[in-house]
């Protein structure tokens, strides 16, 4: 056998072994993400919880459904930008409510409004009753650099959540999470389209397994390849 096709050999199956090895990788990490999913599935699938029940632990409250009564504070209302549904351009109104019990106030995402520019709407025709009980489920808030989520044109428009910028600019202490407004019976004048449940799936990691086993299988042929090709020369 020629020193050409021991390399060509030596480096396809290393090159086949690392391939194999990102495939199981990949099917490690789909496993994980099932059983996260399994488990925020149940925390869906659950009995709303009063507020005060929830840990302040975002990993912990992650998902968990949330039943609030409270009262909106539509003066420090604003919106998150660049939010599309069915192809519109739209934003998110993101509205501060005080619960009945309890200190701290909690961001409540409303829902989606259409907007033109995807930035400004007129929050005047999107108020409903501020005593209101906001059935949802948690979503964590990071906290990330003011100048990340800041608009340039619009101080109500926010880019995204940011925890660090809502404690600073609201004038009481909030909750290190935001609610998430489902539907709940016939839609109130002023509502905003509610959100649906987050769907729960697989991500990408079984098609990157497959295409990790797929070049594995490739370098694989081309070491047969050369060894064939060695086996007819000599032949």
């Amino acid at each position: 056998m020629t020193r050409r096709t021991v390399i060509g050999c030596v480096v396809a199956a290393g090159a086949a072994a690392l391939f194999a090895r990102l495939g199981v990788w990949q099917l490690h990490r789909l496993a994980e993400r099932r059983a996260f999913n399994a488990q925020f599935e149940q925390r869906l699938a659950a009995a709303p919880a009063p507020l005060d029940s929830i840990p302040r632990d975002t990993a912990l409250a992650k998902y968990r459904r949330v039943r609030v009564q409270g009262t909106f504070d539509y003066d420090h209302q604003f919106v998150i930008t660049s939010r599309s549904r069915d192809g519109a351009p739209g934003v998110f109104l993101i509205t501060p409510l005080k619960p009945d019990a309890g200190a701290r106030a909690v961001l409540v995402n409303r829902g989606w409004v259409y907007s033109p520019d995807a930035s400004s709407v007129n929050a005047s025709l999107w108020l409903e009753p501020e005593r209101t009980t906001v059935d949802g489920f948690i979503e964590p808030m990071p906290a990330r650099t003011r100048d990340s989520s800041q608009s340039a044109t619009n101080p109500r428009a926010w880019r995204e959540l940011d925890y660090a910028r809502a404690t600073a600019e609201l004038p009481y202490a909030i909750e290190p999470y935001s609610v998430v407004e489902l539907a709940n019976g016939p839609r109130p004048v002023g509502a905003p389209t509610r959100l649906q449940l987050p769907a729960m799936d697989d991500g990408p990691h079984l098609s990157y397994a497959i295409q990790w086993f797929t070049f594995a299988a490739i370098a694989l042929y081309g070491a047969l390849y050369l060894l064939w090709l060695e086996h007819r020369g000599s032949g």
